[in-house]
């Protein structure tokens, strides 16, 4: 036997557990019994073979107990409940007699009450106790009434033997059942029984409690309510077997009796909803001498198999293989898992082309009529003053030239094509992401060869299968093939292929989104738009191209990374020899810094500079230059201004005049600030093109640079000193960068901001 314990269950004080070395110690603080870390032989030898570990079914019940048990005391008391020393009575008398007593009942099992004297009350049961009193009390008074109840109740000791978590003498309350008692205790050790729980009484056998019967049916028929002296006996566990995988409860159950394996798995909650029947595994232990393993599958006879101590039950999950089926993905309108039948073959899954229609095409179809624009634009006069001022606005913003309409861009730097609304873009950017472009040409059918287990690929053309089911393309399909369907987005298809989308905006008779044939080139684009209008100005036009804004952004990235580097290791080299320096290099540092950061956040139009004749006015003019999808040109009409922006006293649009040279507009716009770097002034062309002025004396008007013509739409940028104190060189490449993206918005924001 362990060492002894005494554990209290009652209803004003919680259950606790201490050292029985007085019956009338005060009770300790609620405690729980804790989860057992020790494990059987038997449990130990299944997880070894599982892998993992199994828990006895039912241990859970006393591996969580709470700290607390419910007041036995605040309940109502049976009326069978049988008096005894210890227990404490309310007795209330009231009439020609008044008594209002608190007693307890003494060790002879008497209770003693004034003018009354001693009674007997040991041995009755509750429901007995007030007429037993009322008798007594009217021995010696009349006309009263009386009332009685139980108080605090008395404590009784038991005993909790055998294979117990932890055995030993508990005092706990009269109310107190067996189950209160095993809860108290921690129930049945690693190798206790729980299926054959002995509640003794004066060596008799009062009840047999099975753990099994209250976990699986909720029932506590065997449960008996104890009394002093009562022994809990808990002898060592019986025959237990293994129940694995796929049931409900898995775990390791004790047996009681024969067990059959259907009576097995209906103890552990049955079979889950993935359990395989065609074959179960027994693994058994023969003779205590080796292992076998058997196979069956749970039929009739299967269900029946007896159980034997030691087996290890395996219950496998069905096959994820689905038979007689085959699965259909990619670019199509249904994709999904489709029953398989003899000669199936694929138009019975692709009966027309409406089946590769998707429903994100639908979806977004859907989108675009919520997303109708509710508003119009006004129609201004063409030449009217206010729009020519909005021009010249535009300019400043991103150079971005608004439309005949008179609508401005949203003034990011992103926007392309130069004079295009943002609702026509939207519509134009809806059109080229809803060409999912079908490869008609080549799908494939996914087969596992049943004799190596490879996967075989079997081709065919799409487009044949629809326009000619007889044709061989149109495969015989087999159990478990998987049709995928590609589109462009999966598979990059040729030129010849490749269903092109181009946007021409602007001066031409029938602007619009074209598709275009293999080789088509900008010329040709502009006649199939009827040709350009009175009101063109070929050589501003502007072709945008993805690949080129992509090479832009990442040639830009690249150089502001650099500028970045370069510019921490001059700062850090810095001479601090003069008195103020430092916190004038900090400043000239930071806003060195933040220039870098708008070159950083400026986005690269994609523009490719077309280089054709400032006279260009006829489409015999436009180079025959292939174009790739996604491009975008806009023809913009004739400019009347030129516009002088940066380090200058009047950043303006200036009327164009004929013959006029580049100084001219400088002096018209006041000419160059003090701060400004008159050696890196650079002009963009109406084309796109720049014109650096690199070194050459600081007069200049005097050189060849200051002498040149300009053009309709031409645009000054007179960048400003970025220097830093104590011989710092300028920030090398900032104007090339610029330069090479032609970006005649990030000029003005970036280098004078």
């Amino acid at each position: 036997m362990g060492p002894v314990q005494k554990v209290v269950v009652s209803t004003e004080e919680a259950t606790s557990v201490e050292p029985n070395t007085d019956s009338k110690a005060p009770l300790a603080n609620p405690t729980a019994a804790q989860p057992s870390a020790s494990r059987s032989d038997f449990e130990q030898f299944v997880s070894d073979g599982i892998g993992y570990p199994l828990t006895v079914f039912g241990r859970q019940l006393f591996d969580q107990v709470p700290s607390t048990f419910a007041p036995l005391d605040h309940i109502a008391v049976p009326a069978g409940y049988v008096i005894g020393p210890g227990d404490e009575l309310l007795i209330r008398v009231w009439g020609k007699v008044e008594l209002d007593s608190r007693v307890n009942v003494d060790r002879n099992g008497q209770i003693f009450l004034p003018r009354i004297g001693t009674i007997n009350v040991a041995g009755l049961k509750y429901e007995q106790l007030e007429g037993y009193l009322h008798t007594a009390v009217g021995n010696l008074y009349k006309d009263f009434d009386l009332n009685v109840t139980l108080g605090q109740l008395r404590s009784i000791q038991i005993f909790v033997l055998g294979k117990a978590r932890k055995p030993g003498s508990y005092t706990v309350s009269a109310l107190s059942t067996l189950i209160d008692a095993l809860l108290a205790s921690g129930g049945p050790s690693e190798t206790g029984s729980m299926r054959r729980i002995e509640l003794r009484r004066d060596d008799k056998l009062v009840t047999d409690f099975d753990i099994y019967e209250l976990l699986q049916k909720g029932t506590k028929a065997h449960d008996a309510r104890l009394l002093a002296g009562d022994v809990i006996y808990i002898p060592p566990a019986g025959p237990q077997v293994a129940i694995v995988g796929d049931v409900n409860d898995p775990g390791i159950y004790e047996l009681k009796g024969e067990t059959n394996v259907a009576a097995a798995l209906d103890g552990a909650g049955g079979l889950s909803s993935i359990a395989a029947t065609e074959h179960l595994l027994l693994e058994r232990i023969v003779d205590h001498g080796g292992r076998t393993a058997e196979q069956f599958a749970l039929d009739a006879t299967g269900q029946q198999r007896e159980l034997k101590d030691g087996d290890v039950l395996r219950i496998f999950p069905v096959s994820p293989e689905f038979k007689k089926s085959v699965m259909l993905r990619g670019n199509v309108a249904h994709p999904g898992r489709f029953a398989w039948r003899e000669g199936m073959r694929v138009s019975d899954l692709i009966p027309n082309r409406e089946s590769v229609v998707t429903p994100d095409f639908w979806n977004r179809q859907n989108l675009r009529v919520k997303q109708v624009p509710d508003h119009r634009f006004p129609v201004e006069p063409r030449g009217d003053t206010a729009a020519t001022q909005m021009r010249g606005a535009d300019f400043a913003r991103g150079n971005a030239e608004t439309d005949r309409a008179g609508k401005l861009p949203d003034g990011s730097f992103a926007v392309a094509p130069q004079g295009e609304t943002d609702a026509s873009q939207a519509r134009a950017d809806d059109i080229a992401r809803d060409n999912t472009e079908i490869n008609w040409e080549y799908a494939v059918i996914e087969r596992l060869d049943g004799h190596d287990l490879s996967t075989r690929l079997v081709t065919f053309n799409l487009g044949k299968v629809l326009d000619d089911p007889a044709s061989s393309d149109n495969q015989m399909l087999e159990a478990g093939d998987v049709i995928t369907i590609f589109s462009r987005n999966d598979l990059p298809l040729p030129v010849e292929q490749h269903e092109m989308l181009v946007q021409v905006s602007g001066e031409v008779n029938a602007p619009g989104v074209y598709r275009l044939s293999p080789g088509e080139t900008l010329r040709t684009l502009v006649q199939r738009a009827g040709g350009l209008t009175h009101w063109s100005y070929l050589y501003a036009s502007q072709l945008t191209r993805v690949s080129t804004r992509r090479a832009q952004e990442e040639e830009l990235r690249q150089s502001a990374e650099q500028m970045q580097r370069d510019l921490a290791s001059r700062y850090s080299m810095a001479p601090t020899s003069s008195a103020g320096q430092p916190a004038e290099q900090q400043a000239q540092f930071a806003m060195q810094q933040a220039t870098i950061a708008r070159i950083s956040a400026v986005r690269p139009t994609g523009r490719v500079v077309l280089e054709m004749r400032p006279d260009a006015s006829v489409e015999a003019d436009i180079p025959d230059f292939a174009l790739e999808d996604g491009d975008s040109f806009y023809i913009p009409p004739r400019e009347d201004t030129i516009q002088v922006a940066g380090a200058v006293y009047n950043q303006n649009a200036f009327r164009y005049r004929k013959g006029r040279v580049l100084t001219a507009y400088l002096n018209d716009a006041g000419g160059a600030t003090r701060g400004a770097d008159i050696k890196r002034i650079f002009l963009i062309r109406a084309d796109g093109s720049v014109v650096s002025h690199q070194g050459g004396n600081h007069l200049l008007w005097r050189n060849d640079f200051g002498a040149m013509r300009l053009l309709p739409g031409d645009a000054i940028i007179v960048p400003q000193k970025t220097k830093v104190p104590g011989g710092f060189a300028e920030i090398q490449g900032l104007t090339q960068t610029l330069s090479q993206t032609a970006l005649t918005a990030a000029s003005l924001s970036v280098l004078h901001p």
